[in-house]
């Protein structure tokens, strides 16, 4: 990296919280996953273990100098730039006056462990409530609320109709079923082409109805397809794509709440170890890529609305997952790219009225 406005500098540093931040701004910029920093130290020969970075940007203490190195190394700062962290660093280290200046005494256990300290579902029993595992109640696009009012009764006493009458009477009423019959064949047909030729609830016929979030192990389908959310193995990017759900599944995901309304993806990678879904760099990046990384990353959104999603006769298709929080409002998980094709990458998109490619299912593991 080269110096310049938009690269963090360490020199403005005035506390360790304050170094910190610059850290974390450091890997924003670098744009890099936990597992590609790894990934990148490993090829410098260097040591840095994912879980280590997420502890050390949570935390208010210095880093020990040798973590530093690897860290800012992986995020492509050059010598010079090293040596002035390395330098804030020691300066920093001695300035006892402008806040905690000790190095993290956790560091060293860090270094030798593979996996974060971090709770994957992130969740306290006391925000649990058993209410939430249904999911929010639907609000259906363009339906509006409002019920006719019932008919009121006439008289007490009805009065006798002339048989002329009542003959005319039968023939209008035969007349206005018909009409009606006709009506309600029309509407259907409409509501048919509207919903693209599919079946209710908008599925085409055969495909399995969308099932509502709950906690515990699940399988993220997309629905009306027979695609489900999964990594592509041998990669550390994290990415996610959809791939036939006939493929073994890896990460295996579970849900879990993190207060009213709102829901974490925990994955469980078999290479990896637990970690969560979640969109990169706060969502500031309109379609940055909808990813598995080590939970508890601050600059990551890796909290969700799963939002139902149906039709005005209230039969629900799908289940959008909405970031909360992301600095890109009125988004959605998306699929992008060939929607029918495998390996479509998923990312974060305008929300649609159509919600093409932004409807999932949370079909339960056996």
């Amino acid at each position: 990296m080269t110096p310049g406005r938009h690269t963090p500098d360490p020199r403005e540093a005035r506390t360790p919280a304050e170094f910190l931040a610059r850290l974390q701004a450091l890997k924003d910029r670098s744009g890099l996953t936990y597992r590609e920093l790894s990934a990148r130290a490993e090829a410098r020969g260097d040591v840095l273990p994912r879980s280590t970075v997420a502890n050390m940007l949570a935390r208010a203490t210095l880093p020990r100098e040798e973590l530093l190195t690897a860290f800012v190394r992986a995020c492509g700062a050059t010598p010079d730039e090293l040596a002035e962290w390395r330098t804030v660093r020691t300066e920093l280290a001695g300035r006892g006056a402008y806040g905690t200046a000790d190095a993290d005494p956790d560091a060293d256990r860090d270094l030798d462990t593979d996996r974060a300290d971090v709770d994957p579902a992130g969740t306290d029993p006391s925000d649990a409530d058993p209410a939430e595992t249904a999911g929010p109640p639907p609000a259906w696009p363009g339906h509006e609320a409002g019920a006719a009012a019932a008919p009121q009764g006439g008289a007490d006493t009805p009065s006798r109709t002339p048989p002329a009458t009542s003959s005319r009477i039968r023939r209008a009423l035969v007349a206005a079923v018909a009409v009606a019959g006709l009506v309600l064949a029309g509407v259907s047909v409409v509501a048919l082409l509207r919903d693209g030729g599919t079946g209710r609830a908008g599925r085409p016929p055969g495909t399995a109805a969308a099932v509502a979030p709950a906690v515990g192990d699940v399988r993220i389908r997309v629905t009306g397809t027979d695609f489900c959310l999964a990594e592509r193995r041998g990669t550390r990017t994290g990415q996610v794509h959809q791939v036939p759900c006939a493929e073994p599944d890896f990460p295996r995901y579970s849900l879990a709440t993190v207060g009213t309304g709102r829901w974490r993806i925990v994955s469980d990678h078999p290479d990896f170890g637990p970690g969560c879904s979640g969109i990169p760099s706060g969502g500031r990046i309109p379609d940055s890529a909808y990813e598995d990384s080590e939970c508890g990353d601050p600059s990551r959104v890796e909290a969700f609305a799963l939002e139902p999603y149906g039709t005005s006769e209230g039969a629900v298709r799908g289940y959008r997952i909405v970031p909360v929080g992301s600095a890109t409002p009125g988004t959605c998980v998306t699929v992008v790219g060939d929607r029918e094709a495998a390996w479509a990458k998923l990312a974060q998109a305008p929300c649609t009225p159509d919600a093409a490619g932004q409807l999932f299912s949370f079909d339960r593991r056996d």
